[in-house]
């Protein structure tokens, strides 16, 4: 289930997280109506992030305390996995948020990311499809895949 608030706009962490949460509560009250067993679904949400245009932008630990209050608030502990999307961020910042994201236990769910960007969007712009750049994109997509791993 792949609901999404955007990061495009000027809102701040504050809103974002009151929009998501309420996108949250919505979805889960229509996924009760419709009967559907929460055990047998991945929720694959944004993580509460400033907009891009905001002036403000929120430390690593401020975006993973924001995302994971409003999941504590609207996610049943039946939902077993929650896989974010980054949202546009770079790969660097969206596996910092997941990182610290693991550090507000306990949690209810396990959480990972669902963000191929975050994986091997740096790959690929070193490949660009030139094969003498190779070796330094794999290179790259190893970095990112340590990474993405330490962060789950």
């Amino acid at each position: 289930v792949e609901p999404e608030v955007l990061m495009d706009g000027a809102h701040s962490l504050a809103q974002c997280q009151k929009v998501t949460t309420a996108v949250l509560e919505s979805l889960f009250d229509e996924l009760n109506l419709m009967q559907v067993q929460l055990d047998g679904i991945v929720l694959k949400p944004n993580m509460v992030v400033a907009g891009t245009d905001s002036s403000e932008q929120p430390s690593v630990t401020d975006v993973a305390r924001a995302t994971v209050d409003a999941l504590r608030e609207t996610v049943p502990a039946s939902v077993p996995g929650i896989a974010f999307l980054s949202g546009g961020q770079s790969p660097e910042v969206a596996t910092k948020h997941l990182g610290a994201m693991q550090d507000l236990s306990p949690l209810s769910w396990e959480l990972t990311y669902s963000f191929g960007r975050a994986l091997v969007g740096p790959a690929l712009e070193t490949w660009r499809g030139d094969n003498a750049n190779w070796d330094a994109a794999q290179k790259a997509l190893s970095e990112r895949a340590i990474a993405n791993a330490a962060a789950r």
